[in-house]
């Protein structure tokens, strides 16, 4: 054969083992052909179950260049973001709201003006905070303590929250702890709540909506920043009340917007938590005492702590006939996805 005949021939045969290959990746994988052709999309297919994706509050994950890094957009007439003082402690009282919250939204008053008191139950506790905490197994930075007294965070589908619990991040790992006097059955005293779940940051506010319309609330005297985010059980609320006017705490330092009150959706279900407002009561900038904060974890939990199921919890339950007893979903935290994956 001839070296032009020999030249066209290859050239049919590239161009025809091109197509065909073309036509495979059309009709035979389309996910494949997508993400050739956007190489930067990260495939989460091996993320951990317990990774929840927090829109850049409590991690990245979800955050890319496609939705500005979770960062919210403001309009120029926005005012600008409160930020968290690097240490504080305040104590708080949290209402789980069963009834009258579609039309009573928050962010409430203490105790909830807008509210039967019969339409709400009362709980106490109280929330420490280091921004510059360096933790010792190194992996991230800050530490924060959210601790329930006597009532634990109803976002689980568990019915019985009438326990002591707390939640501690260090660095990027966050454990969750039970105590002895009133643990449940088939909960352990530490498990870890996720590896990529670190305390919000003190600029944490830019990573959510201005809500004007909650912000009208209180007599204008509130400053709102939330969001709700769709999933397989409805819409999951997130949102964080500043005080608008400034003013010092007790330890007389310059004045600053102190937080009023963090609401969000509980587990409207087993829990019966459809909203849950934890109202801040005495919030001032003081340095957690490690001894009694972030050093439980040393104490109470193994090296190697198991991962929580407390999503899925009624897995660890048991009816009379020793049978798994599966309750209804609950809230949905644990399902929240990013608008990109």
């Amino acid at each position: 054969m001839p070296p032009f005949y020999r030249i066209t021939y290859l050239l049919n045969l590239i161009l025809k083992s091109s197509l065909l290959l073309l036509s495979y990746l059309l009709f035979f994988s389309p996910p494949l052909l997508a993400n050739a052709l956007n190489p930067k999309k990260e495939i989460n297919i091996n993320k951990p179950a317990n990774h929840y994706e927090t829109y850049g509050v409590h991690n990245n994950l979800g955050c890319n260049k496609d939705n500005a890094y979770c960062l919210a957009p403001r309009s120029r007439n926005a005012p600008s973001n409160p930020v968290l003082p690097l240490e504080w402690i305040s104590d708080w009282v949290m209402f789980r709201v069963k009834k009258g919250y579609k039309d009573n939204p928050p962010p409430y008053t203490n105790p909830p003006s807008t509210l039967d008191p019969e339409d709400y139950s009362v709980s106490y506790g109280t929330t420490f905070y280091d921004a510059n905490y360096l933790p010792l197994h190194g992996d991230g930075i800050g530490a924060m303590m959210v601790h329930y007294d006597k009532y634990c965070l109803p976002i689980f589908p568990i019915a019985d929250n009438n326990y002591t619990c707390s939640f501690i991040s260090l660095g990027n790992k966050t454990y969750f702890l039970t105590y002895q006097h009133n643990r449940p059955k088939y909960m352990p005293a530490c498990c870890l709540f996720s590896s990529n779940h670190h305390a919000m940051r003190p600029d944490f506010v830019k990573h959510l909506n201005y809500d004007f319309l909650r912000s009208k609330q209180l007599n204008h005297s509130v400053l709102v920043y939330s969001r709700q985010q769709l999933t397989m059980h409805g819409q999951v609320l997130f949102g964080f009340a500043f005080n608008k006017a400034v003013s010092p705490d007790a330890f007389n330092m310059p004045g600053y917007q102190h937080p009023h009150s963090y609401f969000f959706s509980g587990d409207f279900n087993t829990a019966n938590a459809p909203i849950v407002s934890q109202n801040y009561t005495s919030f001032r900038t003081e340095k957690p005492d490690p001894e009694h904060t972030w050093e439980r974890v040393s104490r109470m939990c193994p090296v190697t702590p198991k991962p929580c199921q407390l999503f899925n919890y009624s897995s660890l339950l048991k009816t009379d006939e020793n049978q798994l007893k599966i309750l209804p979903a609950g809230s949905g935290w644990d399902k929240i996805k990013s608008e990109t994956n």
